[in-house]
């Protein structure tokens, strides 16, 4: 029966979910007939264990609500992935469900220079071991979007983002690993806007215990900007990433530029991060407008 199941799912998304290589099937933690289905089908399409596991789960719990199994509808029902009943009772600060064209940026000469030209979010990813140097940058860079009407987060440092009163910080799951509970508490007590990076349903699952104001979801497309700890996930998990956490603001991140832009938002994400489509562009400036311009363009359509 289970094989069966497996078999059936497979055939149902396997077209639309292609390109990634079959992962080994995790140990069962329960012997539920569309749990083991849906835990195999899952691996066979290219889940990583984790993720496989968290959609197996949902699967079974879809399966129990609704009274049958359907292999067609991919699960996209947060309390099935069992997560937080809105509204949060514990939430960060809100930010807008489109933030718009989202610029991440190196260093604070960069931020001033893309928030005099418009764009409407920008995160400073500011790479350094320098404390001093880190204060500094994240110092100009609040001084250089202040007045404006640029969203800046801070990705990574945290301190120094609250420090220098920013709109918003940006973490990684690494990030997470490293903050005590009561530093979260910190975080969220100061009423800066939290942004959590994700690579897949576990990670999206984590994320949402700690109600963050915004997740971004990727990579999308390979980037070689940085190095990835799981595959790019394309447009179609990212559309069933999308569906399952439509109750956050959503940022899709990863490879993306003037061409791809259309194709992202039609997933349902309010906000597309960029690096290279900017930064390595000929006109930086001319290249924003344009890049605001197709957002623009293809959430109003």
């Amino acid at each position: 029966m289970s094989d069966a199941m497996a078999q059936h799912i497979v055939q149902q998304h396997g077209a639309r979910l292609a390109g990634f290589p079959a992962q080994p099937v995790p140990a069962a933690t329960e012997q539920h007939p569309v749990y083991l289905a849906t835990l195999a089908a899952c691996s066979t399409l290219g889940f990583i264990a984790a993720d496989a596991q968290c959609l197996a789960r949902a699967w079974r719990a879809q399966t129990e609500r609704t009274g049958r199994f359907d292999a067609a509808h991919w699960p996209d029902e947060p309390a099935d992935f069992g997560l937080q009943p809105r509204p949060h009772t514990r939430a960060f600060a809100a930010c807008p469900r489109r933030l718009g064209l989202y610029a991440v940026l190196p260093d604070a000469a960069w931020v001033g220079r893309m928030a005099r030209a418009g764009v409407p979010t920008i995160q400073l990813r500011y790479k350094s071991d320098n404390p001093a140097a880190i204060t500094r940058e994240v110092r100009t860079a609040v001084a250089a979007v202040r007045g404006s009407a640029t969203r800046l987060f801070i990705n990574d440092h945290w301190r120094e983002a609250l420090a220098a009163q920013a709109y918003g910080v940006h973490l990684g799951q690494d990030d997470l690993d490293i903050l005590a509970g009561s530093e979260i508490e910190q975080l969220r007590d100061s009423g800066i806007r939290l942004g959590i990076s994700t690579h897949g349903y576990a990670e999206m699952l984590r994320a949402d215990v700690l109600a963050p104001s915004y997740i971004a979801i990727g990579a999308v497309f390979p980037t070689t900007l940085k190095r990835m700890p799981t595959a790019p996930q394309g447009l179609a998990r990212l559309g069933d990433g999308a569906r399952l956490m439509r109750g956050y603001p959503l940022v899709a991140i990863g490879g993306i530029g003037l061409a791809q832009l259309p194709g992202v938002l039609a997933t349902g994400v309010g906000s597309v991060a960029v690096v290279r489509a900017i930064v390595q562009a000929p006109d930086p400036e001319a290249a924003a407008a344009e890049l605001a311009s197709v957002f623009n363009q293809a959430v109003a359509a």
